[in-house]
């Protein structure tokens, strides 16, 4: 069993230790404390000393208040009304609304739906327009004469291929 003196390496505050720390004392002046990447993170979802990271507690929260939300919603809508009373419970609204917001929420949505598609194909050019086929970034292929003789062919600068040509690839008669 090895016995080791205050000053040597296994104390955390020695001179030789290679985790420094800034003393004030009269025994060791000047030395500096450099944090380890573990004594800044203390665990997971923590964000240094200040606790948990916002976006999980306003995760948390929301998760929590749309349960209770739904839950209140869900006993307003199904329980009958004696028993409301019998709760204490005399003021809630209507029970129309119960069935309303829900169908206007979802008609809203499948009215943004088919809105978005709308703007969609009315900002698609039509298919007979010249537009679908170049814009300003096409590039015409460049005819390049290779100075090197042999296998070692220079790769071809990057280019649209054009239509006629993909019109014969794809639609002559070759067989």
């Amino acid at each position: 069993m090895e016995i080791r003196k205050e000053g040597e390496m296994g104390d955390t505050r020695s001179v030789n230790s290679p985790r420094r720390v800034l003393s004030l004392s009269r025994k060791r002046k000047g030395t500096v404390f450099f944090p380890e990447y573990d004594d800044q993170t203390s665990g997971f979802g923590m964000s240094g000393k200040h606790g948990p990271k916002p976006s999980e507690v306003y995760g948390f929260v929301g998760s929590i208040s749309t349960v209770v939300a739904t839950v209140i919603f869900l006993i307003w809508a199904y329980v009958p009304e004696p028993w409301l009373h019998f709760l204490g419970i005399y003021y809630y609204p209507s029970r129309y609304w119960a069935l309303a917001v829900p169908t206007y929420v979802m008609v809203t949505v499948v009215l943004a739906i088919g809105f978005y598609i709308g703007l969609n194909f009315m900002a698609t050019p039509s298919p007979t327009s010249l537009n679908t086929i170049f814009d300003e970034y096409s590039r015409e292929p460049v005819s390049l004469k290779p100075s090197v003789e042999g296998d070692e062919l220079p790769i071809e600068p990057l280019s649209d291929i054009g239509i006629n040509q993909i019109n014969d690839l794809m639609f002559s008669d070759q067989k």
